[in-house]
This record gives structure tokens, C-alpha cells and sequence, in this order.
């Protein structure tokens, strides 16, 4: 059966507008998804309605479990609250100053119940460098914020 020429002008104009719509709403769809990841990206590290947890405090009062547990809270908290700019230099500088400082926590706890001598000196060994890491990313940080654009605020 073969359809009149106006007729089949027709449907084919209205399959290219369903493929035109449904094109367009991909685009939209596509073009949306690295804002809507980038806000909720935000959302996960700025959350200050969540508890921060104690500080860390490396003691033989706890288990060696316990303190692990403690250590991976603070730095998650920690990296979690760091506070995100979209300049990826910035950004990874801020979460790595907590995740070193997890790293300097966990091998506390390492040094207060570990026997082995191999693993005391490569706890040792983390504890300073991760020390010194940190306080070269602070400076970086000190520098990095020095360099920004200071908004003026209006007077009243």
C-alpha cells in the first residue's frame, strides 16, 4: 500500500521532529549531567550538618582496630569539609592535608602496638614525611590564597 505523496511528506516530518525533540533533549540531558555532578560533587564536601568526629588521639586505651577506625573518621571528616574551588591545584591540596594527617594518625597508632622493627621505621618514616608534606602544602595553600582576587565590600 502506498501512501500519498503529501501524506508520507508528513509522517517523515514528524519522525524528523520526534528524532529532532528526542535529539535535543539528549543534548540538554548530556549537557546538564557535569553540572548536576559537579553540585552534588559540592554536596559531599560541604556538609556541616554532619557531627565532626573527636580528634585523634593515639592511646593504648583503645585497641589497635579502634584507633584505625578513629583515624579513617577524622580524615574522612576532614576531606569531606574540604572546601572545593573547581582549581584542581587547590582542591587536591585541600584534601590531601587531611588525608596526610590520616596517614600520620594511623602510623601513631601503628608505633604504639607494632613489634616488627621493619615497620616501625617505615611508621616513623611516614609520620615525618607526611609531616613535612603537609606543611609544604599549607604553604602552597597560604600562597595560593594570597594570590586571589580580593572582592571589595560594599560599605553601608
Amino acid at each position: 500500500m502506498k501512501l500519498p505523496a503529501f501524506k508520507s511528506a508528513c509522517l517523515l516530518r514528524t519522525r524528523r521532529s520526534r528524532l529532532l525533540v528526542v535529539g535535543i533533549a539528549c543534548s540538554l540531558s548530556v549537557a546538564w549531567l557535569p553540572a548536576a555532578a559537579q553540585d552534588r560533587h559540592q554536596h559531599q564536601h560541604s556538609a556541616p550538618t554532619q557531627k565532626s568526629p573527636p580528634p585523634f588521639v593515639a592511646s593504648t586505651a583503645k585497641p589497635f582496630s579502634a584507633l584505625m577506625d578513629d583515624a579513617m573518621a577524622v580524615m574522612d571528616d576532614g576531606m569531606r569539609r574540604a572546601p572545593m574551588s573547581g582549581v584542581a591545584e587547590h582542591d587536591f591540596v585541600t584534601m590531601m592535608i587531611p588525608h596526610h594527617q590520616g596517614a600520620i594518625d594511623m602510623a601513631k597508632a601503628l608505633m604504639l602496638y607494632n613489634k616488627d622493627p621493619e615497620l616501625q621505621n617505615l611508621a616513623q618514616s611516614i609520620l615525618t614525611e607526611q609531616q613535612n608534606e603537609i606543611k609544604l602544602m599549607q604553604a602552597w595553600l597560604t600562597r595560593y590564597q594570597a594570590r586571589q582576587p580580593r572582592v571589595p565590600v560594599p560599605a553601608k
